[in-house]
């Protein structure tokens, strides 16, 4: 699916359907629910399933301080807005005079003008305009008034509380990989660019892809069995999220060990899955330590991604489990 940058590139064929309108950060469990009451407010109009979301986020505008860390990049929200049937997706470039707009000018220019809306699907804590000053409440008397569908989703909860980004991020945060996922509907994954580290994990018989540019949240610092996205292929892998204590090394890196596959990644993009949190990161006595630790990782975490409890999120693609074995990097 492209992502739509401007209303004006929008065809006739996605106006006059359902929208929905939101950051929808890490379409999670929650968002979800949304996009399935907006597929099915689309086909009761007759029309298409939009969603007009932002890039940047608005609070990177106007409080940058306060601003979290996003969980998904642009691009990898369309897809996965995409996979849950979604036509259309509008990542409207977040700038001053968009902010700027009341409620009223927003709902009168974006949806009715230029999107065409005939129905709406928002959760409850939607708000919009300038200083979020239009609610669901003011939402649903112009709809009314306009003649467009209003639903408002409930919350969807997990164990008590609700499913959000910000629970999602603080779970991250604490290194509760599977448990994010469970609130996702499958492993968080981040994005970088391979490049060039020390070369001390080859020499050491575990070599690792070093990422750089990554532009979503990371989770704390730790080992992790995850799965990585790579050249087209999809393998096993162990993560290391912070310093290098044994090495004398402070600063916090990502180093990905691709189990049983061999290949030259400098300079291509890798993306990565966190399915759960293995251990802390540690200061080992020797090398000969560190070693034998670092076997352990890479088994424990090949079982993880073949049979273990982050099977019950998403079973393990094919490829991750008859991957052709090509020796150690």
């Amino acid at each position: 699916m492209p992502v739509l940058r401007q209303l004006e590139q929008l065809p006739p064929s996605a106006l006059g359907g359902a929208v929905a309108i939101g950051n929808f950060d890490g379409v999670h469990r929650g968002h979800q629910r949304i996009i399935e009451r907006l597929i099915a407010r689309a086909e009761a109009a007759g029309g298409p399933s939009l969603v007009f979301t932002f890039d940047p986020h608005p609070v990177r505008l106007l409080r940058p301080e306060q601003c979290p860390p996003p969980l998904t990049w642009t691009e990898r929200k369309a897809e996965l807005l995409e996979d849950l049937g979604v036509e259309w997706v509008v990542a409207y470039p977040t700038d001053l005079a968009l902010l700027g707009l009341s409620a009223r000018a927003f709902y009168d220019r974006i949806v009715c003008g230029a999107l065409r809306a005939r129905a709406l699907v928002e959760g409850p804590n939607f708000s919009f305009g300038r200083d979020r000053e239009g609610d669901v409440a003011q939402l649903a008397r112009w709809a009314a008034d306009t003649g467009i569908a209003l639903e408002v989703v409930p919350p969807v909860a997990e164990s008590g509380a609700i499913v959000s980004s910000s629970r999602i991020r603080e779970l991250l945060a604490a290194g509760a990989a599977a448990e994010a996922a469970r609130l996702l509907g499958r492993p968080y994954r981040i994005r970088g660019m391979v490049t060039h580290g020390a070369g001390r994990g080859a020499t050491l018989g575990f070599p690792t892809a070093n990422l750089e540019a990554i532009d979503t949240l990371l989770p704390s610092p730790g080992v992790y069995a995850g799965t990585a996205f790579a050249a087209g292929e999809t393998c096993a892998a162990a993560i290391h999220l912070g310093p290098n204590p044994t090495f004398g090394q402070g600063r916090p890196k990502v180093e990905v060990h691709l189990i049983d596959r061999q290949a030259a990644l400098y300079g291509l993009p890798l993306e990565v899955e966190f399915l759960t949190r293995l251990r802390d990161v540690v200061a080992f006595p020797s090398v000969e330590a560190l070693v034998q630790q670092l076997q352990r990782d890479v088994d424990q975490a090949r079982h993880v991604v073949e049979w273990g409890e982050a099977a019950a999120v998403r079973r393990p693609s094919p490829a991750a489990r008859s991957l052709s074995r090509e020796g150690s990097s």
